[in-house]
């Protein structure tokens, strides 16, 4: 028996020393020092977040061609710019994943908290849409007049004692489901551009 229990002791220290190794890596990941430890818009709703992480990408693009790819967030296949798309507002469910998305029916939604013209969108979630409380924000800032900076900030709320865990556990999820949000918003704002560059030149 108290064989058993040192083995099990063993297993959880030593998953815990992994994902303690893997949270430094993707807890902020592609961003500076600067950008991780500033304020953005949308901090503001959550002061002593109980974990938090910002990621960011260089996208070869203005900000005005990232805002509208940034505004159909939750319409994960949407290949061109939709007019009907281009209207967030609060209040505004973003679907984050499809139904039945990891045995959750109803899979992920948060709502539109704040919008930020040409700056940045703010989401909330609670439960039952979210399993805790959390905000996650977008922010693009213009770097020179073809580049720009793309930064997704993740703050969440936890009360109970499991809840750490569970997130926890579900951080490399999360980091990876920000970095191909991000990287497809890079993609499609790139190859808008692209085209419309092509377009032009004929």
């Amino acid at each position: 028996m108290a064989g058993n229990t040192l083995r099990k002791a063993a297993r959880l220290a030593a998953v815990g020393t992994l994902l303690y190794a893997a949270r430094r890596y993707y807890r902020n990941w592609g961003t500076t020092k600067e950008e991780y430890r500033r304020w953005l818009p949308g901090d503001e709703l959550m002061y002593r977040p109980s974990v938090w992480s910002t990621t960011g990408v260089w996208i070869d693009a203005p900000v005005s061609a990232v805002w509208p790819w940034l505004l159909q967030i939750g319409h994960r296949s949407a290949e061109r710019i939709d007019p009907e798309w281009q209207r967030l507002e609060p209040g505004d469910v973003v679907r984050l994943t499809p139904k039945g998305w990891l045995g959750l029916r109803n899979g992920l939604t948060m709502t539109v908290a704040q919008v930020v013209d040409d700056e940045a969108v703010v989401l909330r979630g609670r439960p039952p849409g979210f399993p805790w409380e959390a905000v996650w924000t977008f922010h693009v800032e213009p770097r020179w007049e073809d580049r720009c900076r793309l930064l997704a900030r993740t703050r969440a709320q936890l009360h109970h004692p499991g809840d750490l865990l569970l997130t926890e556990l579900a951080g490399p999820i999360t980091a990876l489901f920000m970095r191909r949000t991000l990287l497809t918003i890079k993609r499609r704002a790139q190859d808008s551009l692209k085209a419309a560059e092509l377009e032009r030149a004929v």
